[in-house]
């Protein structure tokens, strides 16, 4: 079993069977009786919606746990509604995680997988999976360089023999996005929206660069001044200047990266280009911002969102890089 376990979603991959789960990283909880509510897509709907008692919460900050119990909870049940029941072996589990995390944190994601039903479990770096899961030949002696744009982080690495050479990791990805929208409406329209509305918005007309036909969607919040509910229409152009400090944050970093990079593997980067995975490969022209910032070809990756789990699902198959992953028992 291969588990992307992202600060947004949650993806699960099974040999054999493909991704078979596919859902946002939430758990609602009743505050009073700690009792689970709803996991995933469920328990998405009710983020800004719920009564006192129910919190509707994330348990991984910037793909790393932030509450234990919780992001266990989540994690058995994405397993157990992947893996058969009645299955009489536990499943061999390779998780992506973060490039730079600590041993500490390391050690929580093996035991809360392992308590969640896990027989063993590796993990892999995030680029490491999304390379791989975009079909590049990591184990070969030429440069590859992977560009992955989640939701709590942008990772960036330049992949050879089978191992990362160097690469940059910041915790500005599609999150801050999402606050940059909210912080963007509520200084230039005094209207409170939420984070699910914000991400609604990004997806509809977001873009890094100006659009043949701008684009325009309607949004209703909280008017700050009355207090009462209120609809107001925004463009593409409103929210790709809202955007502008995280993105070009991302683009730096892209740049740093290329700049640490040894002369040979950046020959061989310009050659075959940037791979972009994560969601943040599907926001409109970001291929071309890269391209036009870095003077290298930028490639968006074949379905990008699933890049990092089958990549993770895709280890299991290889025996002499399994070898090689942080595995505990």
């Amino acid at each position: 079993m291969g588990i992307d376990l992202g600060t947004a979603n949650t993806l699960v991959y099974v040999r054999n069977r493909g991704i078979v789960s596919n859902e946002p990283s939430v758990i609602a909880i009743d505050s009073n009786t700690r009792k689970i509510l709803a996991v995933g897509n469920a328990a998405k709907k009710m983020i800004g919606k719920t009564p006192s008692n129910i919190i509707a919460t994330r348990p991984l900050k910037d793909g790393v746990i932030a509450d234990y119990d919780v992001a266990e909870s989540m994690l058995r049940y994405f397993m157990s509604k992947a893996y058969s029941k009645n299955h009489f072996l536990k499943p061999r589990t390779v998780v992506s995680v973060p490039i730079g995390i600590t041993e500490v944190e390391r050690n929580a994601i093996i035991e809360a997988t392992k308590n969640a039903g896990s027989r063993k479990t590796f993990l892999i770096d995030e680029p490491m999976a999304a390379a791989i899961g975009s079909g590049l030949d990591v184990e070969d002696s030429y440069g590859n360089m992977i560009v992955d744009i989640g939701g709590g982080m942008t990772e960036i690495a330049v992949i050879s023999l089978g191992a990362i050479v160097t690469s940059e990791a910041i915790r500005i990805a599609g999150d801050e996005l999402d606050e940059s929208i909210v912080q963007f409406i509520r200084d230039n329209y005094k209207l409170l929206i939420g984070e699910r509305t914000a991400e609604k918005v990004k997806i509809e007309i977001g873009s890094v660069y100006p659009l043949e036909e701008e684009l325009d969607t309607q949004v209703i919040g909280r008017d700050l001044v009355t207090g009462l509910p209120k609809r107001i229409t925004v463009n593409s152009a409103e929210i790709r200047d809202a955007m502008k400090e995280p993105v070009s944050t991302i683009i730096e970093s892209i740049r740093m990266t290329l700049e640490k990079t040894p002369p040979e593997l950046a020959a061989d980067i310009v050659e075959r280009g940037i791979v972009i995975a994560g969601g943040g490969a599907l926001l409109r022209s970001i291929d071309k911002l890269i391209e036009d910032e870095t003077h290298v070809h930028a490639i968006i990756a074949e379905d990008p969102l699933t890049c990092v789990v089958r990549g993770a699902g895709k280890v299991l198959d290889e025996i002499n890089m399994l070898a090689k992953l942080y595995s505990g028992e």
